[in-house]
């Protein structure tokens, strides 16, 4: 093993840090509503107590030994971390069962909602019911659908972004993600630690999402974003003591397997868009997925379309209508799928070279 110096985390950007007369404006400022004016004294009392988990940086007040199976069976862990952590290892044994169904993970990307301010379902939404039907009838494995339009429309339901813990060394990027809740940043409700064991549990995803401005949409780059964890991640956070960055570099250059937590498993693409873009989001999709080791399922599995090219918005549930030709290749996508996880299970689908070792990772 060649020696390095471990090299300090780089430092000097500007503080983050708010006094309070701005904290507490901006704590309040989510109580506008005439309905919590009786309530004035009691708000005073919960913004001092904020305050005070804020200026302690108390991110996970309650905490647990890590007791047996970890590096540092003393170190106290989030119990919201040790709760997600047993949450995926209960899906990967769900997934590494032969005798349990397979299981299929079906996402609509689409933030557009009857529910919220477009007034409207998205088309997102139509093709993964497209799809979902040819699962269904198949009685051959269990969909779980994972809507991500909720984030715009249902209260509580956040994707926190990503804070890079990979870029300074993977060690610290902990499996399944530690980073959230923080408490006292408010940073609460995130949704990643129920999505985390849907992709685990799963044997087959299929992702279907719209062009946003040459890009997918922001509920789907934000899941993206937050899986970096479960390609090379760290499942044990004592390892690094918490987020000890230099520790983590120096166990990253001693050497690291970067594991691949959802390696194995097939996938299925579908964009869809209305003037640029599809086949740079799919291609974009589809390397990504490639790059955690999941398998396409087939040709037909990675689908581009138009949908009303160039048309008003104002008809695009109706140019889906018209067009059969986007509904069937959705339907074949979804077939091509569901044969690849079936051929899986019967031992008849074997991924190329999925056993050879990369000489370099990520």
């Amino acid at each position: 093993m060649t020696e390095h110096t471990t090299p300090e985390p780089r430092k000097g950007t500007p503080s983050p840090r708010i006094e309070e007369p701005e904290f507490r404006q901006r704590f309040l400022s989510q109580f506008k509503d005439p309905a919590f004016n009786p309530l004035k004294t009691e708000l005073d009392l919960i913004v001092t107590a904020a305050w005070d988990a804020y200026k302690h940086q108390r991110k996970s007040p309650e905490t647990s030994k890590a007791g047996q199976g970890f590096h540092d069976p003393e170190y106290d862990l989030a119990v919201d971390w040790i709760k997600a952590k047993a949450k995926v290892d209960a899906a990967q044994r769900q997934y590494e069962d032969s005798a349990a169904r397979r299981r299929v993970l079906l996402i609509s990307g689409s933030s557009r909602s009857e529910h919220t301010c477009p007034g409207e379902m998205s088309k997102s939404f139509r093709l993964v019911e497209i799809a979902h039907e040819v699962f269904n009838q198949s009685g051959e494995v269990d969909v779980e659908i994972l809507e991500l339009g909720r984030l715009t429309s249902e209260y509580g339901r956040n994707i926190h972004p990503c804070k890079a813990c990979f870029s300074t060394s993977p060690a610290l990027c902990h499996w399944p993600c530690s980073c959230y809740p923080n408490y006292s940043l408010g940073q609460t409700q995130d949704w990643m630690n129920d999505i985390y064991p849907m992709w685990v549990a799963a044997h087959g995803v299929m992702i279907v999402t719209p062009v946003n401005w040459y890009h997918v949409t922001s509920p789907v780059k934000l899941m993206m974003d937050r899986l970096v964890c479960a390609d090379g991640g760290n499942p044990d956070p004592t390892l690094t003591q918490g987020k000890d960055a230099k520790l983590a570099k120096q166990i990253e250059l001693e050497g690291w397997d970067y594991p691949r937590h959802l390696a194995g498993r097939f996938f299925s693409v579908v964009v869809h868009g209305d003037v640029e873009g599809v086949e740079n989001v799919r291609r974009s999709v589809s390397d990504w997925l490639r790059f955690m080791q999941l398998s396409p399922a087939g040709p037909l599995a990675e689908v581009d379309r138009y949908i009303g090219y160039w048309k008003p918005y104002a008809t695009n549930h109706e140019e889906l209508d018209a067009d059969t030709a986007i509904q069937d290749e959705v339907r074949n996508a979804a077939q091509t799928l569901l044969e690849a996880v079936i051929g899986q299970r019967d031992g008849q689908f074997v991924a190329a070279g999925k056993h050879l070792q990369q000489p370099r990772q990520k």
